[in-house]
């Protein structure tokens, strides 16, 4: 077995897992009704089944001996930006008060909530 038949064989494995994350990733967005639980498929299962993908294509591009790193540039892209961008999503519905709202913070001060945040608002709205 040479290295190219090696490396085509590695790609053919990575398409497989990063389609099948795909897979998993589009079931959960169109199974899940609520929007904070349809943000996790995308952005979890998504960025994991993408990363596969660029990693198979970089594979397919080092075994046909041309190289490419441009992948490398979007999977870092993709990896920094996905979490970031689904905090922000769920930053938004917490405070729109359009999903379940999290549960009581502890006794702890060290805990971080929404409920420091009534707090600010309402003294706020005293002024």
């Amino acid at each position: 077995m040479t290295l190219q038949i090696i490396g085509i064989y590695a790609t053919g494995i990575c398409l497989l897992i990063g389609a099948g994350f795909v897979l998993v990733g589009v079931i959960g967005l169109l199974k899940f009704n609520d929007s904070m639980t349809r943000l996790h498929a995308p952005t979890k299962v998504g960025t994991m089944g993408i990363g596969m993908l660029l990693l198979g294509s970089m594979l397919h591009s080092f075994s046909l001996a041309d190289g490419s790193f441009h992948e490398t540039l979007i999977m870092a892209f993709l990896f920094v930006t996905a979490p970031i961008s689904a905090n922000f999503i769920a930053k938004v519905h917490l405070h729109r008060r359009d999903c379940t709202t999290p549960p009581p913070p502890p006794r702890d001060d060290t805990w971080s909530s929404l409920e420091g945040d009534l707090e600010l608002q309402a003294g706020a709205a005293q002024k």
